[in-house]
């Protein structure tokens, strides 16, 4: 298994087939706080999340949908979206609240990230929570080529988005023992998020806190109980997969 990681949307190559030389697996992060929140959600019940970089898209989509199934979930600046019945803290998709429901979600940067892979055929959410779940779907289903792609901010280069992409890589090769199945680091950005995961593994909420981001969390108010969940290594087994086109479904 050969893994990139490009630590925004941005930096991401045109995606081609895989017979061309294309990905054959695509792992998207965003720690603060969209893929947490979109493994949560999926853990406590929702029936899929439907992602959308442009607000006025999931506002179309999310009205084709009967109202009683259904939850928004906008997120801009680090703050809810007015009027939207969720923002992005895994705090709030409850059970109660989220169980059998579709979740019409947009973040600032976690679902832009989304979109610049769609096309890869095995498309996959990670976070701290979820690490070693998803390094072992990726071995389960023998992926080759993995991107692994940061979400950032708003184009610039993220602390725990890189922390996470070190923390999947890492499991991945502690679960790969078989020598057919090592993991080699197919760019230098790899092996710096993997020297990253070395310094702040018993420490991941320090380094959340850390972070440009954190630190704009820590300014917008008190959220101690998001840091603590999004830090929480391999505390979930669940899988986000997605299962047609911009919609994730657990695995």
């Amino acid at each position: 298994m050969n893994i990139s990681y490009f630590h925004t949307s941005e930096a991401v190559p045109a995606v081609l087939p895989t017979a061309e030389g294309g990905p054959d697996a695509a792992v998207v992060i965003d720690v603060l706080r969209a893929t947490t929140t979109i493994a949560w959600s999926l853990e406590n019940g929702a029936e899929a999340i439907q992602a959308f970089a442009d607000l006025a898209e999931l506002e179309a989509a999310a009205a084709a949908w009967p109202a009683e199934q259904r939850l928004r979930a906008g997120e801009r600046g680090g703050q809810r979206v007015e009027g939207y019945e969720l923002g992005n803290s895994p705090l709030a998709v409850t059970p109660e609240l989220v169980g059998g429901k579709r979740i019409f979600m947009s973040t600032t940067n976690g679902t832009r990230s989304l979109a610049a892979v769609r096309e890869v055929p095995l498309l996959l959410t990670a976070c701290l929570p979820n690490r070693t779940a998803v390094a072992r779907r990726l071995i389960e289903r023998d992926a080759q080529q993995v991107w692994i792609v940061g979400s950032g901010w708003e184009g610039d280069y993220s602390l725990e988005d890189t922390l996470a992409a070190g923390a999947v890589a890492s499991a991945a090769i502690e679960l790969a023992v078989a020598p057919h199945r090592g993991v080699t680091c197919a760019n230098d950005e790899m092996l710096a998020a993997l020297a990253l995961w070395q310094q702040w593994r018993h420490d991941t909420e320090t380094c959340l806190r850390a972070a440009s981001h954190g630190q704009r969390l820590i300014r917008l108010g008190n959220h101690d109980a998001d840091f603590a969940c999004c830090a929480a290594v391999d505390s979930l087994q669940v899988v986000p997969i997605q299962a047609e086109a911009g919609v994730l479904r657990a695995s």
